[in-house]
Parts: structure tokens; C-alpha cells; sequence
């Protein structure tokens, strides 16, 4: 099964030398364990574009995030996993070699 790990920040562009170090470790781990499929990291929520073609009217496109938080997404993996156990059993590690909170979610 797959799963979608959200990476939570309050900050934009925050990793530090020896976190980025670590998720490097982190990512080879995954690799060697078959559970590597996707990672990438996204830029500040600033630079998102929302695009809102629904009705019949003419899209809207609005810059900026879709929403104002103080934390958004700065990144993301897609893992292979057999169960959500062992998602969560990673995220824990991953969670400690990014230092930030990381959500776990199931594709369908």
C-alpha cells in the first residue's frame, strides 16, 4: 500500500545542514528497504497558485495558498508500506531525522 507523508513546517527553507544530512541517511534507508517511492521538497506557500474551474463561470486563479495557517506543507514522500503500522513505524524515524511533525496519509 501506498501512502502519502506529508512534511509539517512553520518556517520556509528552514534545514538546517545536519537535518538535511539526515534525511539523506533517511531516504538511503527507505531505498534499501523497498519503501522509496517519491520525495520532494516545495516552496514557500507564497509562491502557490490556486485554480478554481468549478461551475460554469470563467476559472479563478488566485495567488497564494489555498488557505492561511501557520504551518503548511514543505514537502513530501510517497512510501511503499504493507500496512499502516509500518508507515507510522517509519514516520516516527522520519519524523526525527527532518525535525518536524509529519503527516501519514493512505492513497485510495
Amino acid at each position: 500500500m501506498q501512502y502519502l507523508v506529508s512534511v509539517i513546517d512553520d518556517r520556509t527553507a528552514s534545514g538546517t545542514d545536519e537535518e538535511m544530512a539526515a534525511i539523506d541517511v533517511f531516504n538511503d534507508r527507505l531505498r534499501a528497504g523497498g519503501h522509496w517511492v517519491f520525495a520532494g521538497g516545495l516552496a514557500s506557500p507564497g509562491t502557490a497558485t490556486v485554480v478554481d474551474s468549478r461551475g460554469d463561470g470563467a476559472p479563478v486563479v488566485t495567488d497564494g495558498p489555498f488557505v492561511e495557517t501557520k504551518e503548511h506543507v514543505a514537502g513530501l514522500w510517497v512510501w511503499e508500506a504493507a500496512d499502516l503500522d509500518e508507515a507510522l513505524a517509519l514516520a516516527v524515524d522520519g519524523s526525527k531525522a527532518c525535525h518536524r511533525k509529519l503527516e501519514v496519509r493512505p492513497f485510495l
